[in-house]
């Protein structure tokens, strides 16, 4: 779980391990953060906020596909459009109820779930 701001990311966090099918392995705070605890830890999913410092999303998103193709990346962010073109395998609005990014996740494993 990858947001600069640290209550949207705990709150993003807990969504999740709210879940029965998801678990959080990690969080960062940047994308290079992101990259290199993606590294570390091998997750399965990366979400992602398009706007942080030192690295953004999009950036970050880049890097995690070349270096991890088959990890998908959702960026989560209120700039939809701008996210659209970085090669994420979702884009979904914080402005959307997170059921969607939840949905959404599950539909990137189980194409059924969507």
């Amino acid at each position: 779980m990858v947001d600069d701001n640290p209550q949207v990311r705990q709150a993003l966090c807990e969504v999740f391990k709210r879940e029965a099918d998801f678990d959080v392995c990690g969080e960062a705070g940047n994308g290079r953060e992101a990259i290199e605890k993606a590294q570390q830890l091998h997750p399965d999913l990366i979400v992602t906020d398009l706007s942080s410092p030192v690295m953004n999303g999009l950036e970050a998103a880049r890097v995690l596909k070349s270096l991890m193709p088959t990890v998908p990346v959702i960026v989560f962010t209120a700039h939809r459009n701008e996210a659209r073109a970085g090669g994420a395998a979702a884009v979904i609005s914080k402005s959307e109820d997170v059921a969607v990014l939840i949905r959404k996740a599950r539909s990137l494993f189980d194409p059924i779930a969507a």
